[in-house]
């Protein structure tokens, strides 16, 4: 059989399983798939209205499948005439008049169970209809022979914003992976078995994070049953190829880890030229105490300083933050403890965004708060309380004097691009991370570069999809092949 081309989807499976069919739809669609619905004549005027509201609001065809199955056939493969592969025909194994196709289409029967989901070329047989993308991968890999599947999880909306940009394609991406996402609506043994590479945004099925009580202890994390059972099959399959382990990320979920990591950043500068290096930070277990002031200034901290929860995500209140003017802010401050007070940096509201993905880094720049002296002026017309904020949703500006958080144009000259890719290498060694982000402002008057934020798997979304897809499968595909080499090399050595 040729990969999967395209996917007709009867209405007696769409009818069947009602809402997880548009979520189908959509996966099909961004994968590039093309995709129809079917109906036959007997089906009854509100049901048609429904199906083909459906195919617009999901960007597919809609198609009547009347006696004549020469005239159906003929109508989809001109509309379809360069789909370039097979096309599947997904009908529920109550509807007797899918037997008529067997001669033009493969055919996929939903609603069997205990029968093998490729007993011949042309009867395909599955449980649900959420087994469909497992199927489509798995044909594909057939197709093609050395293909890898790349078995995805991460929150819907996060899924979209990589999906829509092409970044998983269920068909062969040019250097050969296929992406299949992960779902707990069907028995996840049964998925991780046919998948050669994890992909994960494991901060998105964390329930709850325990901190250690010092820099060296191990941080504590909780994730949802589904990611508990990845996390098993992780650990019970110790050479398969994640992109990347958990282990490695606990670092992004704890700013005061980066923090501290990111003092080493010292080691990259040199004398004479531009410097990169952490914001000066303290931890904070207490609001309360005496010595806070002495402390924040043996930390080399003045005001304003923006004050961050310890944990950096996956819980809820990780991004609620707040800038002080004064240890008088402290008080009753709502930032969740233990928390992290960190160097404000005028940065003529500036900031520039790097993706590590593999050997490449791409970088964009975003407007971002004012400096020191249009926040006071904020502080000041906010009755002089701690300006609170959800880093999330939306940054401090100061709309008075133009700060909107739109994209702005910058000088060059301004980023030492060299010394900020120089400290993306050290960073990615550092963390043993393939694919991550971070923030560097460029401090007025020293220039200095400053690296304020680290997070993982970001969307990347401001860098151009032509560009960045590519890099994305590249840095996948490089880490599989090296895990591979490590593996051989291990199996060779006495």
């Amino acid at each position: 059989m040729m990969f999967v081309g395209g996917v007709i989807l009867d209405e007696s499976v769409l009818f069947q399983v009602r809402g997880g069919a548009g979520v189908l739809i959509r996966k099909l669609h961004r994968s590039n798939i093309p995709t129809a619905i079917c109906y036959g004549l007997d089906l009854s005027a509100h049901k048609v209205s429904e199906l083909k509201r459906m195919a617009v609001e999901y960007s597919c065809e809609c198609f009547l499948l009347n006696a004549s199955m020469d005239d159906a056939v003929n109508q989809i493969s001109t509309a379809w005439s360069d789909v370039g592969g097979s096309i599947l025909y997904v009908v529920s194994h109550n509807k007797d008049s899918f037997r008529k196709l067997n001669c033009h289409w493969p055919v996929i029967v939903v609603g069997v169970e205990g029968v093998s989901a490729c007993d011949n070329s042309t009867m395909l047989y599955i449980n649900k209809l959420e087994e469909l993308p497992l199927t489509i991968c798995r044909l594909n890999k057939k197709a093609i022979g050395d293909a890898q599947i790349v078995g995805y999880i991460m929150k819907p909306s996060r899924e979209e914003d990589f999906a829509k940009r092409g970044a998983f394609p269920m068909y062969p991406t040019p250097n050969r992976l296929i992406f299949l996402p992960l779902t707990f609506e069907i028995p996840l043994s049964s998925q991780l078995k046919e998948v050669d590479v994890i992909l994960h945004k494991a901060t998105d099925e964390i329930v709850s994070i325990e901190l250690g009580s010092s820099s060296e202890s191990c941080t504590r994390i909780t994730y949802t049953t589904g990611m508990q059972e990845v996390q098993r099959f992780m650990e019970d399959h110790s050479d398969f190829v994640v992109i990347d382990p958990l282990d490695n990320i606990f670092s992004v979920l704890d700013r005061l880890k980066i923090q501290l990591i990111l003092l080493g950043l010292q080691d990259l500068n040199v004398e004479g030229c531009r410097t990169i290096r952490a914001p000066h930070f303290l931890k904070v277990n207490n609001f309360s105490v005496l010595d806070l002031a002495q402390r924040l200034s043996e930390a080399k901290l003045s005001f304003p300083s923006i004050v961050k929860p310890q944990v950096a995500c996956g819980v809820a209140d990780a991004h609620s933050m707040a800038i002080v003017f004064g240890v008088q802010d402290f008080k009753d401050l709502s930032v969740p403890l233990p928390a992290v007070v960190q160097e404000y940096v005028n940065h003529s509201s500036t900031l520039f965004k790097f993706y590590v993905l593999g050997e490449n880094v791409f970088h964009a720049v975003k407007k971002s708060t004012p400096n020191s002296e249009n926040l006071m002026k904020s502080y000041e017309r906010n009755g002089l309380r701690p300006i609170m904020f959800d880093s999330l949703k939306s940054l401090p500006t100061d709309t008075e004097n133009g700060n909107s958080g739109d994209v702005v144009s910058f000088k060059v000259d301004d980023l030492d691009l060299g010394l900020v890719k120089d400290a993306a290498k050290w960073l990615a060694g550092k963390l043993d991370l393939t694919i991550f982000g971070f923030d560097v402002v460029i401090q007025e008057g020293t220039g200095d570069h400053v690296i304020v934020d680290v997070n993982y798997l970001p969307s990347f979304k401001e860098v151009p999809k032509d560009i960045a897809i590519p890099a994305f499968w590249d840095a996948i595909k490089t880490n599989f092949e090296s895990r591979k080499t490590e593996r051989a090399t291990r199996t060779l050595s006495p």
